[in-house]
């Protein structure tokens, strides 16, 4: 232990007697490092994590899709990953296999509630809620953090209204006052008695960035959100998660749950017929691991997060061989103490123990250095990534694992790049510590050296290249014409259901919020709307034309007021758009757009025709087309779409106007003359006029949400370019470094070259063209190599299936400019060096 404590000791004077060697080594580790540990940190906290709840291995989810969010129908591979009540309920009494089995609300971010607590002064607030089943905590195996949480008497019919308030929302917005406890809050205008606390630390069944705030009893939705489809069994709008008994196993339980399910289908007239009867024998349930909760946003993030994984694994291979380089540089300059040390009695054994000491206090003190920059990254990786977030459960501050990660790798850097250096130094002879001389004329970099400078070379090169390619891909994706006017336009998302507005009230409410808006000086169009173009939404349905039996697809659907196109930018190509005519008890229309009429009527003139759902094509008349503005995103090609004045439902609609939520607004667009700084304070002011509990759920600006949609682009593209970049410098660093080296092993010799006449110019022109010579090697590799990975990353690409040359010729250019300065600055000072010094060293 001793002996050990000296070795580090002598490590720590060494290291500080070359400053410039120490501190270029720990900038290199803790960014090569640092830029894992951060990518591990969200990898481990959005891939990786259980739930925060009790014995989350023996949770299963059944099903393994992320399907969103009321659906009702047949699935033609007969995977069902979304259920209806009676399933739930089905499936509770008949598999005892399960201990518990709980159903939660999918998709609750779409529908926000609005709350407020009874006797406050301040407003009502449009919050994330979340309907569950009244086992919900009790599967997780969790405890209140105050008061209690549901049971199973809190949801059923006719009981009093209940809700659990998280934590994060008791602290934040209460202050953690227990006195919430038992209180009345204002729920979607109804009287909700909060009975206890969330635990700290718990974010709901699924990792998102909004995560609720109030957990409420599934049989209270009917109640709460004005709807009917709760207790409809031929409409699925639940997820299932179930912790299963021990030693059961998941193949017949899978079997058995699949059977079930195909006995809650065989009621259903949606599965009559010879079809129907097909479709009902392929239904099944697959049931997957439950630890992790609902894998929506895993399932979207994965496979950028994995190749974030690889991009800045080779950055820390580039790092790696740089270390490398500057060890070997160090080993051999320390040939001469080495030898030294043996002509005085220290083993060989002695000699690679200390060197080996001094690269793991190395990297050791790099892994440190490495987690600063993590942290540090991985908050900047979170804004990136979420940048509108307030809440999201993910903690950027690295974990236990990720501490372990980024020390192991700092570990196995130090000993694995000084076992070389140390072998090559204990190597050395007690009779070179007699030689003073060091004329060589084949002297400089070793093979192993240029070999490594030559690896970073070519990295250096993919990883340029594939930062010219996303960033080509975001540029297309963000210059594409989207056929909309976002200039002086704001959206303004509202829950109109949630402040209590029944489907016969709302269009009165409608006429009022044109009325009011239109006052404001300065507003020029008030459009209304179920969704708008580029939000995270879309309502799709079956459509047929009228006589074309054979022609239904798939389209989507938007509900708008007459001045809808018109706030969004979007022309009318032909006929007419949505005009104030287009009441509810007028004949029911609709617009369709160019795509719409180039896939159901060929390019013909689609103007007098009906279309409708299958069972009724009839239903509405078209009466103009539309141009394809871009909806939901710009991926999403050939999106059929027809739109249909707010207040109009299918002529053959015989269910009551309450079980049509397509009537309940989403957002109103508003145009103004100019840019106006007040315009949130005038909405909410103009809101809270018509109804205190009409609440914003999400004001931005027209441009912010289209910049919203490519986040993740923007994402992947700022990081490539960064790592490009981290890269590019690591690499001219690299070559630096063996340049220097090469000038300083061949003084004498350039030294007698110079003597014998040669002038400045031959000196650099030799040297620069060893470091060209690796550099190019380095192109030879890399750009094969480049163009064959591409082929891994075009599915996350926008119309990009191969490399651009002008992104090729780019990358090649400024690697090489690098390399050139990387190199003229080391052949400059060879050029410099005085023939007669260089003589007097021998």
């Amino acid at each position: 232990m001793t002996t050990l404590v000296q070795d580090v000791r002598y490590a720590l004077r060494q290291l500080r007697q070359t400053p410039g060697f120490t501190i270029t080594v720990l900038l290199t580790l803790a960014l090569g490092i640092g830029a894992n540990a951060a990518i591990f940190t969200l990898v481990n906290a959005v891939l990786l994590q259980h739930l925060p709840v009790s014995d989350p291995k023996t949770l299963v989810r059944l099903g393994d899709e992320n399907d969103c969010c009321v659906n009702s129908g047949t699935r033609d591979d007969g995977k069902y990953s979304l259920f209806s009540t009676n399933t739930y309920e089905l499936l509770k009494k008949n598999v005892p296999e399960f201990e518990e089995l709980a159903a939660m609300q999918a998709g609750f971010s779409y529908r926000p509630v609005t709350a407020r607590r009874d006797g406050s002064q301040t407003e009502a607030r449009s919050v994330m809620g979340e309907f569950v089943s009244g086992n919900y905590f009790r599967t997780f195996g969790l405890r209140p953090q105050a008061g209690r949480l549901f049971t199973d008497a809190d949801d059923v019919k006719g009981a009093p209204v209940t809700a659990i308030l998280s934590y994060e929302s008791w602290k934040h917005e209460y202050a953690g006052d227990t006195s919430v406890i038992g209180s009345t809050f204002w729920i979607n205008t109804k009287a909700v008695t909060i009975i206890g606390i969330a635990p700290q630390g718990y974010y709901g069944d699924r990792l998102i960035s909004t995560p609720p705030e109030f957990y409420l009893p599934l049989r209270s939705m009917e109640l709460l959100a004005n709807t009917t489809y709760v207790n409809d069994p031929d409409v699925e709008w639940l997820y299932f998660v179930g912790r299963v008994k021990p030693g059961v196993a998941l193949e017949p339980l899978q079997q058995k749950v699949s059977a079930l399910l195909r006995q809650a289908f065989t009621p259903s007239k949606l599965f009559t017929g010879q079809k129907g009867q097909v479709l009902l024998s392929k239904s099944h349930i697959v049931l997957t691991p439950g630890g992790g909760g609902i894998q929506n946003m895993q399932e979207e993030y994965s496979s950028h997060l994995h190749l974030l994984m690889w991009i800045s694994s080779l950055v820390l291979l580039i790092a790696c061989a740089n270390i490398a380089n500057l060890l070997l540089v160090r080993g051999m300059g320390r040939r001469a103490e080495m030898s030294l040390r043996t002509a005085l009695g220290a083993t060989r054994t002695r000699v690679i123990r200390q060197l080996l000491t001094e690269s793991v206090v190395l990297a050791t003190l790099g892994g440190l250095a490495g987690l600063a920059v993590a942290y540090a990254g991985a908050h900047m990786l979170l804004m990136l990534a979420f940048p509108d977030a307030k809440n999201i459960p993910i903690q950027a501050s690295p974990s236990l694992p990720v501490i372990g990660f980024a020390l192991a790798l700092s570990l196995v850097t130090g000993v694995l790049f000084g076992v070389a250096p140390a072998w090559m130094a204990a190597r050395s002879q007690p009779a070179d510590a007699l030689r003073t001389g060091s004329r060589t004329t084949t002297g400089g970099a070793t093979i192993l050296q240029r070999v490594l400078v030559v690896l970073q070379a070519s990295l250096s090169l993919i990883l340029l290249v594939g930062a010219g390619i996303f960033a080509q891909s975001l540029n297309k994706l963000q210059s594409t014409d989207l056929k909309l006017d976002s200039r002086n336009r704001y959206i303004v998302h509202i829950n109109p259901q949630a402040a209590g507005y029944s489907q016969r009230q709302v269009e009165a409410l409608y006429h009022t919020m044109e009325d009011r808006f239109h006052a404001i000086p300065g507003v020029l169009k008030v459009g209304i709307c179920t969704y708008t173009p580029m939000e995270d939404n879309n309502w799709g349905t079956g459509i047929a034309v009228q006589g074309q039996p054979d022609a239904t697809m798939g389209a989507s659907f938007v509900k708008g007021n007459a001045e809808f196109f018109d706030s969004v930018g979007t022309h009318v190509v032909m006929g007419r758009g949505i005009q104030l005519q287009d009441t509810s008890t007028a004949p029911p229309v609709t617009v369709v757009n160019q795509t719409f009429v180039k896939d159901y009527f060929k390019g013909k003139n689609p103007i007098g025709h009906r279309i409708g759902p299958p069972k009724s094509p009839g239903d509405f008349e078209i009466v103009g087309v539309v141009e394809d503005s871009v909806y939901t995103a710009v991926q999403w090609k050939d999106h059929r779409m027809y739109f249909v004045p707010m207040m109009q439902r299918y002529a053959s609609d015989k269910d009551p106007i309450e079980t049509d939520l397509s009537l309940y607004a989403g957002a109103i667009v508003l145009q103004t003359a100019r840019p106006m700084s007040d315009i949130e304070p005038l909405t909410r002011r103009t809101l809270a006029s018509i109804n205190p509990n009409l609440t914003i759920v999400k004001f931005q600006t027209f441009d912010e949400q289209i910049a919203d949609r490519f986040t993740e682009e923007r994402l992947i593209s700022r990081l490539t370019s960064l790592f490009g970049g981290l890269a590019l410098l690591l690499a001219a660093i690299g070559l630096y470094g063996v340049t220097a080296y090469t000038v300083v092993r061949r003084t004498s010799e350039i030294g007698i070259r110079m003597a014998l006449g040669a002038e400045r110019g031959s000196v650099i022109i030799m040297i620069m063209r060893g470091a060209m010579i690796q550099t190019l090697l380095g192109l030879a590799i890399g750009i094969p190599v480049a163009l064959f990975c591409i082929r891994y990353v075009k599915s996350q690409l926008y119309e990009i299936t191969s490399v651009n040359p002008t992104v090729m010729i780019f990358s090649v250019l400024t690697l090489t400019a690098a390399a050139c300065i990387a190199g003229i600055i080391p052949s400059r000072r060879a050029a410099s060096i005085d023939p007669a010094r260089a003589l007097r060293t021998e």
